[in-house]
């Protein structure tokens, strides 16, 4: 198993970041700073977050991305948690916020207000576009997938389909996070602070990039994912001996070729020199496929994937995100971290996928209760006992 890097050498140890975000795209921005060893602290309304209530699809969003973070509350319409909130503010290194176009200028919480007082600071937006005729639209992961071209080229033709998961959100709070290691070194040359800005419709936009290169070298318009002219002639789910048992193959070179018609014995298709070359054989899937398919359907998976596993074939088990849980791989190599849901039950969630001198980032604080460190927090930035106990009889501190 990795072992973990001390709470010392994380690299962005004693960088502190104040967090006014909800749902996913903000806070992944802040849990990868904050994995990464930042101080970072999460402004909440009173009562908490409403991410942290939300049923269905959306009850897994903030246990998996507000670790490793204090949590705060505040009333930021009221002139004692907007000026609680500018001293945590002035005190800090980075802001990351998600908020409405314009909601933190109009409290004076916006990033030309600490151009002053705090001119080092990093300030980092979250929104669905960046600047053009949309900037005034809401957005969401699913508008974004939709006019992006991502959702047509998820689904079948005519039935446009989101990603199995908030993948702008997340990717998008990836890039706002890249922005600001970027604006943090640009800092330590230069020790000016900035604005950053991240975006859901941008981001997007990035991920179909290759569609749009496809279209521009071929000319012709990219066909949806489900039925696209594949590049190889094997790179396909296949059914085995066993039901619920698929398993997804991919064949990509001309020696893998060599190698997989003798793992499995293809016959005449095996040694037939026409099919030597990846691009021949392309043209000639119709042909391979239903072959494959058949010594496949005669297997059961186990097998298959001792086969191919032996001959370092790339191969995958077709997985449904919960049997991660038992992921011989992610438990022994530390991939899961241990969490405490809001029930007080426990459970282990994907890490950030990184090594670091071959160590992986652990948990040092676990998913906070809403406000749980409000006091610690406005103490370290000198708010003195009786100060905390009238902001907290006033509302202003939840």
């Amino acid at each position: 198993m990795s072992a973990l890097l001390p709470e010392t050498e994380l690299p962005l140890a004693g960088i502190r970041v104040i967090e006014f975000t909800h749902m996913v795209m903000g806070p992944t921005a802040g849990v990868v700073l904050a994995d990464l060893g930042a101080d970072v602290i999460k402004v909440e309304p009173i009562g908490g977050d409403h991410t942290r209530t939300l049923l269905g699809s959306g009850a897994g969003y903030f246990p998996m991305f507000n670790r490793n973070k204090r949590s705060i509350c505040l009333d930021l319409k009221s002139a004692d948690g907007v000026l609680a909130a500018r001293r945590l503010i002035d005190g800090a290194d980075v802001v990351i916020e998600n908020f409405r176009p314009g909601a933190l200028e109009r409290m004076g919480l916006g990033a030309e207000s600490f151009e002053q007082s705090n001119p080092g600071l990093i300030y980092c937006s979250a929104k669905g576009f960046l600047a053009g005729p949309y900037g005034h639209r809401t957005a969401l992961d699913e508008v974004t997938q939709m006019m992006g071209g991502l959702a047509y080229m998820t689904g079948p033709p005519g039935r446009p389909l989101r990603a199995g998961s908030s993948v702008v959100d997340i990717t998008g709070g990836m890039f706002g996070a890249i922005a600001v290691l970027a604006a943090l070194e640009r800092r330590h040359r230069t020790g000016r602070g900035g604005a950053v800005k991240c975006s859901l419709f941008e981001t997007t936009a990035f991920l179909v990039g290759q569609h749009m290169a496809q279209q521009a070298v071929t000319g012709v318009p990219t066909a949806p994912m489900p039925v696209r002219v594949s590049a190889w002639a094997i790179y396909d789910v296949f059914e085995t001996a066993n039901a619920d048992e698929q398993l997804f193959v991919g064949v990509v070179t001309d020696s893998q070729w060599v190698t997989f018609c003798s793992l499995f014995e293809l016959g005449e298709i095996g040694v037939d020199p026409e099919l030597a070359r990846n691009n021949a054989r392309v043209l000639a899937r119709d042909r391979i496929l239903p072959v494959v398919r058949a010594v496949f359907a005669a297997s059961p998976r186990t097998e298959l994937v001792a086969k191919l596993e032996r001959a370092g074939l790339p191969f995958a088990p077709i997985a449904k995100p919960g049997d991660l849980f038992d992921d011989p791989h992610l438990n022994q190599g530390g991939g899961l971290v241990p969490i405490t849901l809001a029930d007080g039950s426990a459970t282990r969630l994907p890490g950030l996928p990184l090594e670091i001198d071959g160590a992986r980032s652990g948990v040092r604080h676990d998913v906070p209760a809403a406000g749980v460190h409000g006091a610690e927090v406005l103490a370290e930035i000198g708010y003195a006992a009786e100060e905390i106990a009238r902001l907290r009889e006033a509302g202003a501190l939840g």
